[in-house]
């Protein structure tokens, strides 16, 4: 007998979710007044530096922390990202506060001016579309609640469309090598700087390229250590949160495309493996859901978007935009599958992978350590 299916787990977005920590660090009650899924000892912190370390799963985490000693020493709290559990998504909440259905940015590829856009690069079929769908048109909610928030990250990403869109009105403190993350954390907060952003994706990075290995280990040891830095530079009265923006589960060769007569009733594709969203030929939305759930309910969900945004998948409130960027029918994997689509491709296949409604990809840390 088949184990059951699981149901699809909804985020807590009004509860302890990613989307939830700028709102309580930068509203007005500050780290006086926290929710309770915050760990208690952020309570009355004077200056916040929030570390987002990508693709840093609970699950993957937990289960290696003899390789983060910094990390397994700090106080620990479990919350929720959002779905789809992918960066583009993501960390648009961390930085908004806001549900993916409200901020607009529903996932890496989505349905922009009647193509179909890879929102990390912000373009379509190679052409560049920052021009024709501004970052500030495509995501218009304020990144900090409206606060000029140093951010440390990348100095390539600084100028990125994506960068506005979920950064925007940041004061950008661009890092070539890792080292000089820490450095420019605690510089700015022994300045009296009250909030600071930072951002590593290296863990992400080894992950989608090597798979959990000897590889990703050794790079956990690396964030770990960075961590370690920042927290040793923090001044008295500070305090280091670190979060990620999702997990993940390792698909490696476990990739499908969807059964030939799915993509009979299929006009194009959009999401990423693991949150496929099918955009139905004209009339065929009821059947093409009916033929992925006999082809794929096996190993997916499969949600007409009406149910998918009823049921607050994407968060509680739905803005017209984001509802108009989605497909008709998605499937969303509950086992450590994906399904390809051949237009999505642009460098080598990714052995880990997320974007799914599973513990491993929804289930993130929220660590806290004083200065």
């Amino acid at each position: 007998m088949s184990p059951p299916v699981p149901a699809p787990r909804i985020p807590d977005y009004r509860g302890a979710c990613v989307a939830g920590i700028v709102p309580a660090l930068l509203g007005p009650g500050g780290t006086r007044d926290l929710p309770d899924w915050c760990p208690a000892s952020l309570r009355g912190a004077e200056r916040v530096a929030v570390l987002v370390l990508d693709g840093l799963g609970w699950h993957q985490w937990r289960a290696r922390l003899d390789r983060c000693p910094v990390l397994a020493s700090m106080d620990a709290a479990r919350i929720d990202t959002v779905a789809p559990t992918t960066t583009v998504a993501a960390l648009t909440s961390i930085t908004t506060g806001l549900a993916p259905a409200e901020h607009g940015l529903v996932g890496y590829r989505m349905a922009l001016g009647g193509r179909i856009a890879q929102m990390l690069r912000w373009g379509a079929d190679g052409a560049d579309l920052r021009a024709a769908h501004p970052p500030e048109r495509v995501q218009p909610c304020p990144p900090f609640l409206g606060a000029a928030v140093p951010v440390v990250s990348r100095a390539e990403f600084e100028d990125t469309a994506f960068t506005h869109a979920h950064l925007r009105g940041g004061r950008h403190h661009g890092w070539r090598v890792a080292s000089s993350l820490a450095v420019t954390v605690g510089s700015l907060l022994r300045e009296g700087e009250r909030f600071v952003y930072a951002y590593y994706d290296g863990v992400d990075k080894v992950a989608h390229e090597r798979g959990f290995g000897p590889h990703y280990d050794a790079e956990l040891a690396t964030a770990d250590a960075l961590v370690g830095a920042v927290r040793d530079a923090l001044p008295r009265g500070a305090a280091l949160v670190v979060t990620a923006d999702h997990g993940q589960v390792q698909v490696g060769a476990a990739t499908r495309e969807p059964d030939p007569a799915v993509l009979a009733l299929t006009e194009r594709q959009s999401g990423e493996g693991r949150f496929r969203w099918l955009h139905a030929r004209a009339g065929a939305v009821d059947e093409l859901a009916a033929r992925a759930a006999a082809a794929h309910g096996d190993v997916a969900h499969v949600a007409t978007r009406d149910r998918v945004l009823d049921e607050g998948w994407l968060g509680p409130v739905v803005s017209p935009a984001a509802r108009a960027r989605l497909g008709d029918v998605a499937m969303v994997p509950h086992a450590d599958v994906s399904f390809d689509d051949p237009l999505e491709h642009h460098g080598p296949p990714l052995v880990c992978r997320h974007g799914a409604l599973t513990d491993a990809e929804m289930d993130v840390p929220l660590l806290v350590a004083r200065g």
